[in-house]
């Protein structure tokens, strides 16, 4: 399996881990992530969530993250899995798998994936809820959590 994917279809966190760790003996920790669509966001009735990509700039961009952060911790696996498509409440969204030696590492890479992720990645997200659909706007508070990055590592 390739480090980086989007897909339309769900996803199996047990799989993925297991598929990260294999025979290995070298992995100490294992830490993941995984987020899902909520019921609520900029309106309190949401009824789906749409997302859209760019096919090849979004898989680079993900590479890109998964890159980085390789070379801020000693990892011995990343694993990024993004859905697109129509997805509804309690749908899993994205997966994040970080393996390491050590608990620390997998821990704050996994972290750093994502704030990066929810910054620097080509995604637009479309809610659908009883009052209408509208794009979703770009939070500052993700900024906020990604520029901790830029002075630590």
């Amino acid at each position: 399996m390739s480090r980086v994917r989007v897909q339309q279809q769900t996803f199996d966190p047990g799989a993925v881990q297991r598929e990260v760790l294999g025979e290995r003996t070298d992995i100490g920790a294992v830490v993941s992530f995984t987020g899902l669509v909520r019921d609520f966001n900029e309106r309190p009735d949401i009824e789906a969530l749409s997302l859209e990509h760019y096919p090849g700039m979004t898989e680079s961009a993900l590479e890109s993250i998964a890159d980085e952060a390789e070379s801020r911790w000693p990892l011995q696996g990343i694993r990024v899995i993004h859905r697109v498509g129509r997805l509804a409440p309690g749908d899993p969204i994205v997966l994040v798998v970080v393996a390491s030696a050590h608990r620390r590492a997998a821990f704050e890479a996994c972290d750093f994936i994502m704030d990066y992720l929810k910054t620097r990645a080509p995604f637009w997200k479309k809610e659908h809820s009883a009052s209408g659909d509208y794009w979703v706007a770009e939070r500052e508070t993700d900024h906020q959590d990604a520029r901790r990055w830029e002075t630590s590592s």
